[in-house]
């Protein structure tokens, strides 16, 4: 059976009123709520495929997150080398989910060409978007992208290992989502599965309606697929914790 791992590695305290959109639309009180942080570790098909690699320790801390296990060390203790990764789905372009490209000397990135040409593009320096972004995370992007070792993806791409890649957007211009087998990786097309039980955006959004389009589209996933959250707590609950609580594990069925 192939299996997707989802790795927390960081964690912080947060409001409602910080994380959806508008929150003070629906009329309801405000709460205390945690957002944790993953990166996804997928082995199908005799191939081990990351995805995402996670914030650094310079940007978390800048920015008071916790880190809980640094992405490096995290796939140590799971059994991956990172020097032996060759292949890193990127989901997006966000600070914490390719804060570490360095880690991974030869991988190749997997990306999509709008969210990559939106990031090294003069829209993504604006304040209101480069708030979730490293300037030197995107510059590490644009040297791989020199040394020949980012491709790009558009719409539905296949990748070796049974592996779906699809673009959505809506939380950023290509935001991407990850399907193998039965399992859906939403990355932050879906941050908190309350987005989908209420139709609540998240607050970081660049199309809201291809956010809200790309909520219909999990929730047609979820009638046959398992959906995997991209920041909520709930992730380590629905699913069997491994790694001495350093990963929840779902197995792939249909391998």
């Amino acid at each position: 059976m192939a299996e997707v791992l989802a790795v927390r590695y960081g964690t912080r305290a947060t409001r409602k009123s910080e994380v959806f959109l508008h929150f003070d639309t629906y009329g309801e009180a405000d709460a205390d709520l945690a957002m944790d942080y993953f990166f996804w570790v997928v082995r199908s098909g005799g191939r081990t495929t990351l995805v995402d690699c996670g914030f650094n320790e310079a940007s978390g801390g800048r920015r008071k997150r916790t880190m809980l296990c640094p992405p490096e060390l995290a796939l140590s203790r799971l059994g991956v080398d990172p020097a032996t990764v060759t292949t890193v789905v990127l989901t997006h372009g966000h600070y914490d989910h390719i804060g570490n490209l360095g880690a991974f000397p030869d991988a190749e990135f997997v990306m999509s060409r709008r969210e990559y040409d939106f990031w090294t593009g003069p829209m993504g320096a604006k304040p209101l978007f480069a708030v979730s972004a490293e300037a030197d995370d995107v510059a590490a992007l644009r040297a791989a992208h020199g040394a020949g070792r980012v491709r790009f993806v558009r719409d539905r791409t296949d990748l070796p290992g049974g592996v779906e890649l699809v673009e959505v957007g809506g939380h950023t211009p290509g935001q991407l989502v990850v399907v193998v087998g039965d399992v859906v990786i939403a990355s932050d097309a879906l941050h908190y599965y309350e987005e989908l039980d209420a139709d609540r955006p998240f607050v970081h959004v660049a199309d809201l309606p291809a956010m809200y389009t790309g909520f219909q589209l999990l929730r047609e996933y979820g009638g046959t697929h398992r959906l995997v959250a991209g920041h909520d707590p709930e992730v380590m609950r629905r699913f069997p914790v491994v790694g001495e609580g350093l990963a929840a594990r779902i197995g792939v069925e249909g391998w």
